[in-house]
């Protein structure tokens, strides 16, 4: 393995905790704007979500394997599904008829999904400091 490949394996778990991170930041707005009726678009705020891809550097070996880099968020989407309304006539946002149009946002789904991104945040954390630890006692092995 060429020294630059030697922190490999950190990289990746960096680049999987960056995603991560990203994706709690996108989670917590959501949990924000879960009662946001009018958005900078006009219409009630509507929930996104993160769109992770894996990046695959160029092989420079003979075992013709992708050369894995990590992952990045590559994309925000805003989630299609229908808006629900409440009958709510006090409401300044609502319509002639009395009903709100409310933000898709589900706190429990967002609860989820926060719990698994902080999981997998932890766990590429953890490789982090796996590796640390190995390289550590294979310098600590060197120097006897």
């Amino acid at each position: 393995m060429p020294f630059r490949d030697a922190f490999a394996a950190n990289a990746i778990s960096g680049s999987g905790m960056s995603a991560e991170r990203y994706r709690m930041e996108v989670i917590a707005n959501n949990i924000a704007n879960a009662q946001t009726t009018k958005s900078a678009n006009g219409g009630p705020f509507r929930r996104q979500d993160v769109v992770f891809a894996e990046m695959v550097g160029t092989s420079g070996g003979r075992s013709g394997l992708p050369n894995l880099k990590g992952v990045q968020a590559v994309e925000l989407v805003e989630d299609p599904s229908e808006l629900p309304r409440f009958h709510m006539p006090g409401h300044p946002d609502a319509d002639a008829e009395g009903y709100v149009t409310m933000p898709n946002v589900h706190l429990p789904i967002e609860m989820v999904n926060l719990l698994t991104a902080s999981r997998a945040y932890e766990a590429n954390l953890r490789a982090a400091q796996t590796f640390k630890t190995m390289n550590e006692q294979a310098l600590t092995l060197l120097r006897s």
